[in-house]
């Protein structure tokens, strides 16, 4: 039997987040992203399709490294307008039940106490289905939006997260015991001060122990100081798609540092679905007609720290490190070899990213998900959007069934919190991950 895969959905509260330009499409709805209807919507057609979760990106800055200006990407939506994705949760967890939720946050931005707070919130407003993917950023701009003159050095901002990380879990795991909360009305007595202690000198955690404490720890670093990282705090990771023997040699390292711990590594792809081939082709060479290329230039100028408007199409591109996506700049490397020119980026956008699509009936694009995650031994795929919301209906009403007539994919929702569908274990972190060690 293949192995259980995974789905998470992976979006953006924004118009356009991967694919650039699928906004144009007149079926696509993305436009309606500052609507709770679209978002409930699409919440439902997740948990109808047995999701485990939706995964949501978020950045704090604009991408203005193409020309050294944010016109592009205004222009084409990459990314802006934006809102705040931790708003968005109640509303998707209020008409679900099983739904899990991974909200990306710069910890870099943040307060440890204020953001403890919000997340502990949100765990217990979702009953133990919030998770928080790490990240520490990579975008100048949102330095500057902070009052500051660019950002920390990306080896810099690792050291800083790891601070951070045992600030929050201080609070979130050893400020209140597990028996502080006694609610005895005839005593008059909610919780037991003796039960609640000062974490650091800042005083107690303002909120009562939520239902995983800790929420499930995403982080998609895959530079060598990422890995390191994720090795320690992160429960999942995030890996971009690729050939199935660089993702595997990835995931082997990934897996080896992080034990005796178990980690769920989930790969990136976009998929266009459809009930045959031929439709597939069909829908793949009508969207195309609405991507972007500057658009996905835009992106991809921010994600790898690059400027394209400072080369010609075939001029050489050799760059020194910079300190935005690391491994990203390695994968071009990988893929295109020294000296790559910005025709080969651009020859990579079907869709306006350099994601390329899986395209198939549902049977195909099956077998190929089903090789993958054997060859690449990844546990899951986060979904990137087409055009919405047709994109992910193909998933759930056409690839859902064609994965479940393989065996590799569940017929009905696990019981319990985030972390317990995804470990079959507690709703806890346990030893020996480093927020245990703060557990009273």
């Amino acid at each position: 039997m293949p192995r259980e895969i995974r789905l998470n959905a992976f979006d953006m509260a924004c118009i356009g987040h991967i694919q650039q330009g699928m906004w144009t499409h007149p079926r696509d709805r993305s436009v309606e992203y500052a609507s709770l209807d679209y978002w409930m919507d699409l919440a439902r057609t997740l948990e109808r399709g047995l999701f485990d979760g939706l995964f949501l990106a978020d950045v704090v800055g604009v991408y203005d490294v193409l020309g050294g200006r944010p016109d592009a990407a205004i222009r084409n939506a990459v990314q802006i307008p934006l809102l705040d994705p931790l708003l968005l949760v109640p509303a998707m967890a209020a008409v679900t039940r099983h739904l899990g939720f991974g909200v990306t946050c710069n910890l870099t931005y943040e307060a440890p106490p204020l953001f403890a707070r919000r997340m502990a919130t949100l765990d217990h407003l979702t009953r133990g289905r919030i998770g928080w993917n790490i990240v520490t950023g990579y975008l100048d701009s949102a330095a500057r939006a902070m009052g500051l003159p660019k950002q920390m050095a990306h080896d810099d901002r690792y050291a800083a997260a790891e601070a951070f990380m045992d600030r929050v879990y201080a609070l979130w795991e050893g400020s209140w015991a597990d028996d502080a909360v006694l609610r005895d009305r005839a005593a008059g007595l909610y919780a037991d001060p003796a039960r609640v202690r000062d974490v650091a000198g800042g005083g107690p955690f303002l909120v009562e122990p939520s239902p995983q404490r800790t929420p499930v720890l995403y982080q998609a670093g895959a530079s060598d100081r990422g890995r390191a990282f994720a090795a320690r705090h992160a429960e999942c990771v995030f890996v971009n798609y690729g050939r199935p023997a660089d993702i595997a040699r990835l995931t082997a390292d990934l897996r080896a540092r992080a034990a005796p711990r178990p980690i769920r590594i989930f790969a990136g792809a976009t998929l266009i679905v459809g009930r045959t081939r031929a439709e597939a082709e069909d829908l793949l060479a009508e969207y195309r007609r609405h991507a972007s290329v500057e658009g996905a230039l835009a992106h991809a100028a921010a994600s790898l720290g690059i400027d394209f408007d400072r080369f010609g199409m075939d001029e050489p591109i050799e760059v020194a490190a910079t300190d935005a996506i690391s491994s990203n700049v390695e994968a071009m490397r990988r893929v295109f070899g020294p000296g790559w020119s910005k025709r080969q980026l651009v020859d990579q956008f079907v869709l306006g990213s350099r994601q390329r699509p899986i395209v198939g009936s549902a049977a195909e694009v099956a077998e190929a998900l089903v090789g993958f995650a054997e060859a690449a031994d990844v546990d899951g795929f986060n979904l990137a959007r087409t055009v919405m919301p047709e994109g992910i209906e193909a998933v759930v009403d056409l690839l859902v069934p064609a994965l479940q007539e393989r065996g590799a994919y569940k017929r009905g929702h696990g019981e319990g919190t985030y972390r317990e569908r995804l470990f079959g274990a507690g709703p806890r972190l346990a030893a020996p991950h480093p927020a245990a060690a703060h557990r009273r």
